[in-house]
């Protein structure tokens, strides 16, 4: 790896961090164009492997404060997660057996429909005390599973956290408040990017070296937007509608250059 790319893999781990901090989400789903657009990474499949890595670092990174701050259902969370990590494993094998260019260009469409649903207010449910135990579980379990598993098979193909996926899926499975939602999807999107990086990682699909660089960068990068989130709090919802902007650019770029390796 030259010198160049050492710092571009910083540089773009700290973009990934950056979003994650300051419009809490999306950063995963930049790190795949980041790390084959920027860096260079010539195979979509170890793009899609290391990036995983990353993600499953960083989510577990918050899952702690968050965890701290008792935010976190840990019953509802750990069926939604395993539940999704079968669907997670199902994912990544079958991500792996498409052709690079056709999933660069699957990918980019999943940039533009994510970045549609980021343009949707995020509301939470209206049941604080929702507990998943033996009288509730006949309501929650199948919606739970049923939702997380095709959570994690949409994770597990494209190599991403999918939190943009995973909290409106737990909202509407347990009607739970929104910051419970968000705590209790960094479960999932630990354990959807761990299910995908063990997979590639088996396949000899995941680069190392350039995973620590996005870690590492992807942790100052997260500890500036925290900063800037708190100072510009009164801006998120247009910080948000410009990011989604930015992902619907990069998602329509992703998908022409894929389709483009398709002729």
């Amino acid at each position: 790896m030259t010198t160049v790319q050492i710092i571009l893999s910083l540089l773009s781990g700290g973009v990934v961090g950056l979003s994650l901090g300051l419009v809490g989400g999306g950063g995963s789903i930049l790190a795949v164009p980041l790390m084959v657009y920027v860096v260079g990474v010539s195979s979509p499949h170890v793009a899609i492997g290391t990036s995983a890595v990353a993600v499953a670092a960083n989510a577990l990174t918050n899952l702690f404060g968050h965890a701290r701050d008792r935010n976190v259902k840990w019953p509802c969370a750990s069926v939604f997660a395993v539940a999704g990590i079968v669907g997670a494993a199902l994912g990544a094998e079958f991500g792996k057996a498409v052709d690079g260019a056709k999933l660069l260009a699957g990918f980019g469409l999943l940039m533009i429909v994510i970045a549609a649903l980021m343009l949707r207010p995020r509301r939470g449910g209206d049941d604080p005390q929702v507990r998943l135990e033996a009288a509730s579980a006949p309501r929650l379990l199948p919606p739970l599973a049923g939702t997380g598993f095709g959570v994690g098979a949409l994770s597990g193909f494209f190599g991403i956290g999918g939190g943009f996926l995973i909290v409106p899926g737990l909202v509407t499975a347990t009607s739970m408040p929104l910051l419970n939602a968000i705590g209790s999807s960094l479960v999932s999107v630990a354990a959807f990017g761990a299910t995908t990086a063990v997979s590639y990682a088996i396949s000899g699909m995941v680069n190392w070296p350039l995973a620590a660089l996005f870690i590492a960068g992807g942790a100052l990068g997260g500890f500036a937007g925290i900063r800037l989130a708190r100072k510009l709090a009164a801006r998120r919802r247009a910080l948000g509608l410009i990011f989604s902007g930015v992902v619907a650019t990069v998602g329509i770029y992703v998908l022409v250059k894929g389709i483009a390796g398709l002729l």
